[in-house]
């Protein structure tokens, strides 16, 4: 058996915010054990407010942008992985054939936030830090299984 790194695929609306923030998280928390993607079904452009509140975390966000589900349609991608985190993709693309496992990890649009842009940016910050627990503790779910070796070891066979 080789060794690989699991695949994650992470999916929303526009891939404006909530997926970019699960796929910048989870590189930063365990990118050594993962290959981490996300998508959109209307991708649009990443919200300026995503990259700022990504950035206060020291997370860089350099070259990446919207993608389409349909550049991992396919078979070209294989993902472990496929974590739905908004209830419109949930409700809009019922089958992804291209992955093993489907989470649903929903999460409030912070795109959709109104008022001012100090309020605006709150509600960024609490939707990245919601993204932001989820994904560590789905990480130490995943330790404790077993099924990715801990933090400073060897990747996982798979």
């Amino acid at each position: 058996m080789r060794k690989r790194k699991i695949s994650v695929l992470f999916l929303c609306s526009h891939n404006s915010a909530r997926s970019q923030m699960a796929e910048a998280l989870l590189r930063h928390y365990a990118g050594d054990r993962f290959e981490v993607y996300s998508a959109g079904l209307h991708p649009s452009e990443v919200n300026p407010l995503t990259r700022q509140v990504l950035s206060e975390m020291g997370l860089d966000m350099e070259g990446q942008y919207a993608k389409s589900l349909m550049e991992y349609w396919g078979g070209k991608y294989n993902f472990t992985y496929l974590v739905v985190v908004c209830d419109r993709a949930e409700q809009e693309c019922p089958l992804f054939p291209f992955s093993t496992y489907r989470l649903f990890w929903p999460f409030e649009d912070p795109s959709a936030a109104q008022g001012g842009d100090a309020e605006r940016l709150e509600v960024f910050r609490k939707v990245r830090d919601q993204v932001a627990h989820k994904v560590r503790e789905w990480v130490r779910e995943l330790e404790l299984k077993g099924l990715i070796p801990k933090s400073g070891t060897q990747t996982a066979e798979v």
